[in-house]
């Protein structure tokens, strides 16, 4: 017995996340919503759900949580959220949140870029990890994958492309020392995803942006530009859902096994967060963590001592 007990505690960066992207400027609801619908294989994006379930709900539960763990900063309400309520805006019952839900309104479409650039091969430096299933869509394209060694970056034409690690792109081509860095967000099943997150580093050219939105949609991706931001939009929220899954399971509030029930069963996530971690890596979740804690200055993102604690253990949370 906890203060939101399995899934109003752990769905609580679902929304987080998404308000403070939204408020940062790093992209507008409808772009926001659509990577997490299309890339992340949630059913609805944080603000199409937030204005169903009705913000004066929401933001109500969110505050409890918050009070209810001494103000802990994971929790923390959103002012833009907030808002919404004092303003009456509650979601589809009001007829206005987020979106407009007033007769014959259009609801904003994702902001998604274009390219008319040509692409023929993609260099792979070293083992592609994650981004394995994009480069199998790519030869069946008949893009031409050339292997090398390397850290396991992707090089098209002049663009440089790898995974997010929760760095910002100018900070991770400033330390790597790379040129035309792009960044690509995560994606539930990289072999299906319709649209993908993208941002890039101050520095990279247009024709390294051109070149990567292009190659994106030679197997029918449609590319979303995100402003750069630490840890892109799925990524992050996905490695906080995991960490506060994992806290939750070093308080002893249930197992592994029940906290991915309930959420996939209590709020019909495509998969449950601590699943979702083990099949990204330990690692990788706690270095994107790390650096999102290092870029922010805040607890907010401090990993848990449960994903630590199985990080050096060598061990999954689904042995």
């Amino acid at each position: 017995s906890t203060p939101g007990f399995i899934v109003n505690r752990v769905a609580r960066p679902f929304y987080a996340e998404s308000l403070r992207l939204l408020q940062e400027g790093v992209a507008d609801c409808a772009t926001l919503d659509a990577l997490m619908r299309d890339a992340g294989g949630f059913r609805m994006g944080a603000f199409e759900l937030t204005d169903l379930i009705g913000h004066d709900v929401n933001y109500a539960v969110t505050c409890s949580v918050f009070d209810a763990y001494y103000n802990d900063m994971r929790f923390q309400p959103s002012l833009i959220q907030k808002e919404l309520v004092d303003a009456g805006r509650l979601g589809r019952k009001s007829g206005r949140g987020f979106y407009d839900y007033s007769e014959g309104a259009d609801k904003p479409q994702p902001v998604t870029l274009s390219s008319n650039a040509t692409i023929s091969a993609v260099i792979v430096e070293g083992q592609p990890g994650l981004l394995a299933p994009l480069l199998e869509r790519l030869r069946a394209q008949d893009i031409e994958i050339i292997q090398r060694d390397g850290p396991g970056l992707l090089r098209v034409g002049d663009a440089v492309l790898a995974l997010t690690d929760g760095r910002m792109a100018s900070q991770r081509a400033s330390e790597d020392a790379l040129g035309n860095l792009l960044l690509l967000d995560l994606a539930l099943d990289y072999s299906k995803t319709t649209r993908l997150g993208i941002s890039w580093a101050a520095n990279t050219s247009q024709l390294a942006i051109d070149q990567t939105v292009a190659l994106l949609a030679r197997v029918g991706i449609k590319a979303c530009a995100l402003r750069d931001s630490p840890g892109l939009c799925v990524m992050r929220t996905v490695a906080m859902l995991a960490n506060e899954g994992a806290d939750a399971l070093l308080q002893g509030v249930a197992t592994a096994a029940d906290i991915d029930l309930a959420m996939c069963a209590g709020v019909n996530y495509p998969r449950g967060p601590l699943a979702w971690a083990d099949s990204l890596g330990l690692g990788t979740v706690t270095d994107v963590l790390a650096n999102l804690q290092a870029s922010y200055g805040e607890e907010r993102y401090r990993p848990s001592l449960q994903l630590r604690r199985q990080v050096a253990q060598e061990r999954k949370f689904h042995d």
